[in-house]
């Protein structure tokens, strides 16, 4: 019987070598049958199949956060999604300013290998998907992003640029593939889902993106516009139309939720409408128990009208009529500090005391009675041995960034964001971003708990696989052993 059984094992592991080398080069293929091949379901089992399966698709999603919005630790958060058949992952930057989903692709020759905190980063080809495809311009989503553009026939694969507020840019052009990510399934548990998503495939990022300290793989765009990630995934009707973050600035990491959260209870405003960003009407600043006296106008430029939110951007930028006063009014409280500026950005100066002693807090008022309270420890950083001052002059920008409103991780962190997009509503609450939420299945209504993540930046991909190997390999040879 020995000899018999050393054949089979002998034959098993060369399959799993072939297996294995295709796989990490990424060039695996499979058959796929369907589950009910061959044995004679009637038409109501496809329908309760088909039934589940919408059930599955309308669920909560999951999506752990990893990374700081620190300024002192470069400032971003990344979360971490598969892409293509088979399966790869990516590293991408959770960027609620921007509309586009993008990764770097195989023929970017610039793009780093080695990134954020060690992360190992992946060029995506989509020759390697059995489910990537081109898109071409002749596409409604084409014709929908180059609308009042010219340039773009029919037969010609459809191009992107996304360029961002402080200069940094990515080029390259539109596939559609299956983005996998974590469906909610329970109280802190999830099960793999998937949905077709069109995003840009990387040919070329700035140089201000493909700097190791704080490269990713991409972007994930959880804009306003249907091109972004959560629009396509809601239109088509796999997830409702809402999402939250929590933006850990303590531990790092934190929540990141598509669903409707039931728990904690959030005031929400109205988004300002007719915006391509997610803006809501500023209607005063407070420092400490001093309101601060802001013309109305401050707050609404030709293109912008109100304050944007975007966990994409690490500071926080104020027109030049908010920032000076609410600077010098924060300085006030120390008259006797000797202030320098440091690499021309920030205002620092040397203090040991407690800064929430020491500082009053900021709270920004909106509509429907909704505050966002900015406490010193939020608004005041290390950096290189000196206290420095987060907020920025937007007033000192150019073009369209000038003089702009713009509330990024300094202010959002430590905080629960709603953004109901079915509603057109933001709101915000304080929140230990180490704890979790609930979130309603509008399908079941049963409710499940959302907990917080950290993705670890030192268990790169590489490391995965071998530790896969390692355990499949002995596996193989203990059943081998025991035949």
């Amino acid at each position: 019987m020995r000899r018999k059984s050393y054949p089979f094992c002998f034959i098993v592991l060369v399959i799993f070598l072939n297996f294995s080398s295709r796989r990490v080069n990424g060039g695996g293929v499979f058959k796929v049958d369907s589950k009910f091949a061959g044995l004679g379901k009637s038409l109501s089992a496809f329908r309760e199949h088909d039934s589940l399966r919408h059930l599955q698709l309308s669920a909560g999603v999951d999506l752990p956060i990893g990374g700081t919005g620190r300024p002192d630790a470069v400032g971003l958060y990344y979360t971490k999604i598969g892409i293509g058949t088979p399966s790869e992952d990516y590293y991408v930057q959770v960027d609620t300013g921007s509309d586009i989903m993008w990764v770097n692709c195989i023929n970017c020759q610039q793009c780093p290998r080695t990134g954020y905190r060690g992360l190992e980063l992946t060029q995506y080809n989509p020759k390697d998907s059995l489910t990537g495809k081109l898109v071409a311009c002749d596409q409604e989503f084409c014709k929908e992003i180059m609308r009042g553009s010219s340039g773009c026939t029919a037969n010609e694969t459809c191009l992107y640029t996304e360029v961002y507020g402080d200069g940094s840019f990515s080029m390259g052009y539109f596939v559609e593939d299956f983005v996998q990510y974590d469906r909610v399934s329970g109280d802190l548990q999830t099960q793999s889902a998937n949905g077709s998503v069109i995003f840009g495939c990387g040919a070329g990022p700035s140089a201000d993106l493909s700097s190791s300290d704080d490269a990713l793989d991409g972007v994930l765009g959880f804009g306003k516009a249907n091109s972004s990630m959560i629009s396509q995934l809601a239109s088509s009707g796999r997830v409702k139309n809402m999402f939250a973050h929590c933006l850990d600035g303590v531990n790092g990491g934190g929540i990141f939720a598509i669903g409707h959260v039931v728990q904690p209870k959030v005031n929400m405003t109205a988004l300002v409408p007719n915006q391509s960003h997610y803006n809501v009407n500023m209607t005063a600043i407070d420092v400490g128990h001093a309101t601060l006296i802001i013309p109305r106008e401050v707050f609404m430029l030709e293109d912008e009208t109100g304050a944007i939110i975007d966990s994409g951007t690490t500071l926080a930028y104020l027109p030049e009529a908010i920032y000076q006063p609410l600077v010098l009014k924060i300085l006030s409280w120390q008259p006797d500090l000797k202030l320098q500026t440091v690499h021309d950005d920030y205002t620092c100066f040397d203090y040991s005391e407690s800064i929430d002693d020491g500082f009053p807090p900021v709270t920004f008022h909106f509509g429907n009675s909704l505050l966002l309270k900015v406490y010193p420890h939020d608004y005041l950083f290390p950096f290189e041995g000196l206290m420095c001052v987060g907020w920025q002059n937007s007033g000192v920008l150019s073009g369209d960034k000038k003089n702009i409103t713009l509330l990024g991780d300094l202010v959002l962190s430590n905080k629960l964001v709603l953004y109901d997009l079915e509603n057109q509503t933001i709101g915000w609450t304080d929140y230990n971003c180490s704890s979790s939420i609930t979130l309603k299945d509008e399908i079941t209504g049963s409710v499940h708990l959302v907990g917080a993540h950290s993705i670890s930046s030192a268990s790169n991909k590489s490391a995965q696989k071998a530790f896969i190997f390692v355990f499949l390999m002995a596996l193989l040879h203990g059943l081998c052993s025991d035949l």
